[in-house]
């Protein structure tokens, strides 16, 4: 941290330079404070020589480029880089693949496959991008709406009306 600079001013002084007329002395403080150094705009990384045994929990943004073995869970923006390769399950509101994931995605929101990276694992988000050139070796699930801790009913139900169908058509 820089050093604190104060300066001390009078409007009128004696010949101590202590203040005439018994007036108290004006003090500024000057403090430069700079940006803390985990303040860089939300987005954590985690670069290639950096290896995780154990689960990873973050808040906003994570770009990961090393290696994890763990669960991986957050309401967050995960980005798996090129270099990365992730082996355990991956629970997050959005996700975009570069790397290697070996274990299963669960998104709220939005998951993308970009072409270089290669997937071992179910997958199940309610937006699924999966551009050409992706390995993906899995079932994907794509659910209709943002993914809940309520499980949905394992088949659709069946509505049946008690009328005949040729009342629906007018009779024909």
């Amino acid at each position: 941290m820089p050093p604190v600079v104060e300066k001390s001013r009078y409007s009128g002084t004696d010949d101590n330079n202590h203040p005439a007329n018994g007036e108290e002395p004006i003090t500024t403080t000057i403090i430069d404070n700079p940006k803390p150094m985990a303040d860089h705009g939300g987005k954590d990384v985690l670069s290639s020589d950096v290896e995780i045994k154990g689960s990873i929990k973050f808040q906003k943004e994570l770009l990961i480029d090393g290696k994890v073995e763990g669960e991986i869970n957050s309401d967050g923006v995960l980005t798996i880089g090129e270099n990365a390769d992730i082996r355990g399950e991956v629970k997050t509101k959005s996700i975009t693949v570069y790397g290697k994931v070996h274990g299963n995605i669960t998104v709220a929101e939005r998951c993308e496959l970009k072409s270089k990276c290669t997937l071992q694992g179910d997958l199940k988000a309610a937006r699924l991008v999966i551009e050409e050139g992706a390995t993906f070796i899995g079932k994907s699930e794509v659910t209709s709406g943002s993914i809940s801790a309520k499980s949905a009913p394992a088949r659709p139900e069946v509505v049946r009306s008690s009328e005949p169908i040729k009342a629906a058509f007018g009779g024909r």
